[in-house]
């Protein structure tokens, strides 16, 4: 019998790069739900429907990226933990909240998070690394992050959690640290450590860094070509202020950076020429954005 499909897999073979990919959120709201989940979480899991559906709801107004989360191993907390945390290049907040009841977090006002302003929850220090398992989303989620996450939970325990779905199956392991929203794929149980190290020290690494969730995906292309030629490695050391579309599938990136005065990334937007499978469960191929660096001065 041939393998089963791994998205994962295929696109490391075809040697897709990393950067560019980090799906796109400037707001968080976390939610823990123990369990399983299914394909779509909030709804399919352990919440009561009227909490699922006044969840979404309110996330829609506070336009906040609503996932689900579940500490690595715990099944039945006395308490449910939440999280609200900002993401952009000038403001970076995580609150925490801890109810009894789940039906407590729909009495809330999440609202703020919409201008970026404290929601009233206790601000944490400390930050969160979120490590996709949803193996009913997509099989390499939980094939390849469930690793990770017990690795990391061994090491920094509450700090880490398991997450519903937040793109880029085909990156698996994936890990995001809030609240700079940055992105890494291709993690596994044996370099997870060092890029939490490396993190906490305010360092990227280059080969598995996505791209920041605030950012536009030709910014992120473009950060990830101007921090690779200048060797900027510092979390701030690089951070896209201006994007200029200069012609078709054409961009201007301006770059402000710590090293020297602002770099200007002139980047090619085009499709793969390979199709591929972009998830487990796809029934059909695609040709995925990939970016070439024209200029940088």
């Amino acid at each position: 019998m041939a393998d089963r499909f791994s998205c994962a897999l295929a696109s490391l073979a075809l040697g897709e790069p990393c950067y560019g990919t980090a799906s796109q959120a400037r707001r968080w709201l976390l939610v823990e739900q123990p369990g399983a989940w299914g394909a779509d979480a909030v709804p399919q899991s352990g919440l009561p429907p009227e909490v699922a559906a006044g969840l979404r709801t309110a996330a829609r107004a506070a336009g906040a990226r609503l996932l689900l989360i579940r500490r690595h191993g715990r099944s039945a907390p006395t308490r449910r933990t939440c999280y609200a945390a900002v993401s952009t290049a000038d403001v970076r907040r995580v609150e925490r909240f801890s109810v009894a009841d789940a039906h407590e977090l729909l009495e809330v006002d999440w609202t703020p998070l919409r201008s970026f302003t404290p929601v009233g929850g206790e601000v944490i220090d400390d930050p969160l690394y979120l490590v996709c398992t949803n193996g009913s989303h997509d099989t390499c989620c939980a094939r390849f992050g469930r690793p990770v996450a017990k690795v990391l939970d061994d090491a920094l325990g509450e700090r880490v959690w398991e997450v519903s779905h937040f793109g880029g199956d085909r990156f698996a392991g994936n890990l995001v640290c809030l609240p700079d929203g940055i992105y890494y794929g291709r993690v596994t149980a044996a370099n997870a450590l060092d890029l939490v190290e490396q993190h906490q020290a305010g360092q990227l690494v280059l080969e598995h860094y996505r791209g920041r969730s605030f950012l536009p995906f030709v910014a992120q292309a473009a950060e990830h070509f101007a921090r690779q030629a200048r060797g900027l490695t510092h979390i701030d050391a690089a951070v896209p202020r201006h994007v200029d579309v200069v012609g078709e599938g054409r961009f201007r990136v301006t770059v402000a950076t710590s090293a020297t005065a602002a770099v200007t990334a002139t980047v090619e937007c085009s499709e793969a020429i390979d199709p591929q499978q972009l998830t487990c469960r796809s029934e059909s191929e695609e040709h995925p954005p990939r970016y070439r660096l024209v200029t940088l001065g």
